[in-house]
């Protein structure tokens, strides 16, 4: 690009130019995949009040891939959003972890041969277990704990002559744009395969069946290592991409990505799988019992399960070959589903609060009420799914008429549950109803506490990730923001570090402007945070609006006194006019005094 030599932002440069010089630069890098349309040009906002002083950057968070993460600590991650499934949770954490930590080691150490020999196996990943169980939640959480891109794809949507129009390696395609165009970032990434049971052929050579082959066929080399092109041909926008770039350059657009380290997961219930790993522990000998119940029966039997089962179940051998890593997970009983509702981290009963706060509406869940929405949803058969139409359907009227009245808060109780239309009535009516007070209070009072004991036991992750840990009334103050937001403690705690970063830069840049320094007390900081946790301006914006005007103040307070720096106590944060008036006031009057 140009060097616009315009140090005063007075001659600026002409916008065409600009966007121009930009759109040459993406075509290089992505083959006009991007462009820049509208460019519009001018100062950068704040600079003339600045004066040409320092800027505060705030900072640009990045996600890069965690090679290196250990088995221990994702385990560990797992075990705070996935409830039960430990099995299941240790194989999926000690291979994928394997996985990343190999190719670090391939990427720092080995020669290319050495990748490349024989014997390289991948940690592709089959999972078994019946619907609802969090078979992709597991997987998604792993991916954004490591950084890596993560797309899904459903077998049923496949067949031996393409995907939803195009063919298999579209989920590898998938994979780039996942990663905002970033191909060395693609080809780390994981994608997953559900309702892979669909594809199983049932033994014969007709109809369905050779098309359930051809797709196992189809996915062999996209699982073990090829070159996938990401120009497709039935697609008229990598099309034109393509010709543009041969107009522009003479050369053909060639663009591929290598999936030797794509990890593969795939996914499904596997109905009658069981039946076929009992018949061959049963030839050895090896029966399990009458007397276990189905659930524990079909649970235990699929722990067995080895590749000849798979095979026999209707998968190719050279797939099945694939895929080395079995993991199983097992079907969730009303126990789980309470533990599920009352884990924090769970997004059912997380959104719900969330849905009503849209609105200005605080609600909290009793114990009781937890475990009568488990049993009800339990019913339903269908795992952790059923949890999120069973509290829809409990809270749906209330999400309709408290909107429109004025009830700031109320709490889901065992009878509000059994009864949801006759509560809200009441509700309504009464303003002092249990549910909207001692109720509330009990229940808020309990997760703050519960929210509290758990960070301070965490200090040593936050610590690592963050590089301080919080405690007393900072960490107080993260924990009352969460439960009051609903959102989660790690969200408060990174915006409580960012909010005292802007605060320091706040103090820095009065100083710089004006050649005062100010120092805010702890009972102004805490105030201070508080405000800020709690609302939805940036620190620096809300630290300008209140002392927007204290320069004038402070510097009548120096002329008089000749002090250049200042202490701000907490009354300057809740009532910054009156506070300066009364300090310039006190000062006059000494002044005079004296």
């Amino acid at each position: 690009m140009k060097d616009y030599d315009d140090p005063k932002g007075m001659n600026l440069p002409d916008p065409k130019e600009i966007e121009k010089e930009i759109n040459e630069f993406l075509a290089n890098k992505y083959g006009n995949r991007i462009r820049v349309m509208g460019t519009q040009i001018g100062p950068w906002p704040g600079a003339e009040e600045s004066g040409g002083g320092q800027t505060i950057q705030t900072e640009i968070e990045k996600n890069p891939i965690r090679f290196d993460m250990k088995p221990a600590e994702l385990h560990d991650y797992l075990d705070r959003f996935v409830i039960r499934q430990d099995m299941a949770k240790e194989i999926l954490a000690t291979k994928i972890c394997t996985h990343f930590n190999r190719i670090r080691y391939y990427n720092d150490h080995g020669e290319q041969d050495d990748r490349e020999g024989i014997g390289r196996i991948k940690n592709n990943i089959i999972l078994i277990g019946p619907t609802g169980v969090g078979k992709t939640y597991l997987i998604k959480l792993i991916a954004r704990k490591l950084g890596v891109p993560f797309v899904k794809g459903d077998a049923t949507k496949f067949s031996e002559t393409g995907y939803v129009g195009g063919d298999v390696e579209d989920l590898v395609r998938d994979l780039v744009q996942e990663a905002d165009g970033d191909i060395e970032k693609a080809k780390y990434g994981i994608i997953y395969v559900d309702e892979i049971d669909k594809i199983a052929s049932s033994g014969n050579i007709i109809g369905l069946d050779v098309s359930r082959s051809g797709v196992q066929r189809n996915l062999l080399k996209p699982m073990e290592e090829t070159e996938v092109d990401l120009k497709v041909t039935h697609d008229p926008v990598s099309l034109m991409e393509a010709a543009a770039h041969f107009q522009k350059t003479g050369k053909r657009l060639k663009r591929t990505i290598n999936t030797r380290d794509v990890l593969f997961i795939v996914s499904g219930a596997f109905n009658g799988l069981e039946d076929i790993v009992s018949k061959r522990l049963s030839r050895k000998g090896l029966g399990f019992g009458a007397s276990l119940k189905e659930k524990e029966n079909r649970s235990r039997l699929l722990r067995e399960v080895k590749a000849e089962d798979l095979i026999e179940f209707g998968f190719e051998s050279e797939f099945v070959g694939r895929l080395p890593v079995i993991a199983v997970l097992e079907e969730l009983d009303q126990d789980d589903l309470y533990k599920i509702l009352k884990n924090r981290y769970s997004s059912v009963v997380t959104a719900k609060k969330q849905d009503f706060k849209s609105y200005g509406i605080d609600i909290r869940f009793t114990d009781a009420a937890l475990r009568r929405l488990a049993q009800m949803a339990h019913q339903d058969k269908t795992g952790a799914r059923a949890l999120i139409s069973v509290v829809e359907k409990v809270l749906v009227g209330f999400e309709r008429r408290l909107p429109s009245v004025d009830v700031p808060r109320f709490t889901v109780t065992e009878e509000l549950v059994d009864n949801p239309r006759a509560l809200l009535d009441e509700i309504l009516e009464d303003d002092f109803h249990p549910s909207r007070n001692a109720d509330f209070d009990e229940v808020d009072s309990r997760e703050r506490a519960e929210l509290l004991a758990e960070l301070e036991k965490r200090h040593q992750e936050f610590e690592h990730h963050f590089g301080r840990t919080l405690a007393g009334w900072a960490l107080e103050a993260v924990v009352d923001a969460a439960v009051a937001q609903g959102l989660s403690a790690e969200t408060m705690y990174r915006r409580y570090l960012k909010i005292e970063r802007e605060i320091q830069g706040f103090e820095k840049e009065f100083e710089t402007l004006y050649h005062l320094r100010i120092k805010f007390s702890d009972e102004a900081l805490r105030e201070l945070v508080t405000l800020v946790l709690n609302g939805s301006e940036e620190a620096l914006i809300v630290c300008r609006k209140i002392f927007q005007n204290y320069h004038h103040g402070l510097k009548l307070v120096m002329e008089r006194t000749g002090e250049k720096e200042f202490t701000i106590p907490k009354e300057a944060i809740q009532n910054p006019e009156r506070f300066l008036n009364e300090m310039i006031q006190r000062t006059y009057r000494q002044s005079d005094f004296a």
